[in-house]
């Protein structure tokens, strides 16, 4: 069974409807966007995205059943808006300061939950893209496992950062706490969640070559520039420190361009067939 027909009926719209990263997609819109002045905006977003990404779901796939994330998207994010609606002004301000901690938290728990169920909630999606013989497979389920959790880790460090900004620095707009550090753990999640599956059927294929770390690297290598210069912008850190990220980042893109380029020149390597055994 051909992935790629597996998408078919939606092409690339179903095929990205079929990727963990967007049923997160509404928790992360919600981490970013939340802080003071803004729950409302948030949780609007982050509602219309569930309701919208659901919907459309069932459109392109019928006959599909419903995924974990898909249902408590639009019940979590449902049962926000419902309090913030009908809360006191104290409470609003309350929830303008936590409100993005109690999601990433929340996300934590779906996902580290799940893990404990030995039902990883990527698995849902994962199973859209395989056939049905790999379902059980051990690998198949590990590797849902390790994705999982490394969603689950990144949500926790989302979760501690703003915590921090919030009980400690008591400025919940501090700029690393409730923007860098949350984004960059997002960052590393989702490129490690676009790279962990080629590394999976490299194993499981002999003699093909696994992807290169710098394939992993390159989207956090590329996040350190304009950290470094946001932080310059803002006064957030000393100077030399915001010099010495861009600098750091300079280098990163240079060396990973000149190992590209080495690749390329030396003819790479073979180019890989298209396999059955797909997780994301």
């Amino acid at each position: 069974m051909n992935a790629v027909e597996n998408t078919a009926p939606g092409g690339r719209l179903a095929a990205a409807l079929e990727s963990p990263i967007v049923g997160m997609s509404p928790w992360i819109i919600f981490s970013v966007v939340v802080g003071p002045g803004r729950f409302g905006v948030a949780v609007g977003l982050a509602l219309a995205m569930s309701v919208a990404l659901l919907v459309t779901a069932r459109m392109l796939y019928r006959g599909t059943s419903l995924k974990i994330l898909e249902v408590l998207d639009v019940l979590f994010f449902a049962a926000l808006a419902g309090i913030g609606a009908t809360s006191s002004p104290g409470t609003q301000r309350w929830l303008e300061t936590y409100a993005g901690e109690i999601s990433n938290l929340a996300l934590v728990v779906i996902a580290f939950g799940s893990m404990a169920v030995r039902v990883p909630f990527t698995v849902q999606y994962g199973r859209e893209r395989v056939g049905p013989e790999y379902w059980k497979s051990p690998e198949f389920l590990h590797a849902n496992q390790v994705i999982t959790g490394v969603w689950g880790a990144a949500f926790l460090v989302a979760a501690i950062a703003g915590g921090f900004g919030d009980l400690v620095l008591h400025n919940p707009n501090n700029l690393w706490t409730a923007w860098i550090i949350q984004i960059a753990a997002i960052v590393t999640a989702l490129s490690f969640t676009e790279w962990y599956p080629q590394v999976v059927r490299s194993r499981n294929r002999t003699g093909e070559p696994p992807p290169p770390v710098r394939n992993f690297l390159i989207p956090l290598a590329g996040l350190i520039i304009p950290v470094g210069v946001v932080s310059l912008i803002f006064d957030a850190a000393a100077s030399w420190f915001g010099v010495g990220l861009i600098l750091i980042g300079v280098i990163l893109a240079r060396a990973i361009n000149k190992d590209t380029e080495m690749e390329r020149s030396s003819g790479g390597h073979p180019r890989r067939k298209r396999s059955n055994w797909r997780l994301r």
